[in-house]
């Protein structure tokens, strides 16, 4: 079998997802003090990893960058599950 036919694993860790959490909501804050639609910029940013969704206010911009798209993604996904009764590990 090839390695493209096995699941992968990934991990995730606990203090990575509170640093997650913290940062969404600082660059969240950030966007909305310069009166963007802080969910459309979000969003525009981790689908296409261009970092001028995200202003440099507050250094937001450089907050975000030092996650990786897909771990904050993750987190996201894992948020939203665990908000409809499942039990997320």
């Amino acid at each position: 079998m090839s390695s493209k036919d096995e699941t992968m694993l990934f991990n995730f860790d606990d203090n990575l997802k509170k640093n997650i959490q913290e940062t969404l909501a600082l660059v969240y804050d950030a966007l909305e003090e310069k009166g963007y639609n802080p969910i459309n910029q979000i969003v525009g940013y981790l689908l296409s990893g261009d970092p001028a969704y995200i202003p440099r206010h507050n250094d937001a911009r450089n907050l975000i960058r030092r996650h990786e798209r897909d771990e904050i993604m993750e987190e996201l996904v894992k948020s939203y599950l665990s908000g409809t009764g499942r039990i997320i590990q």
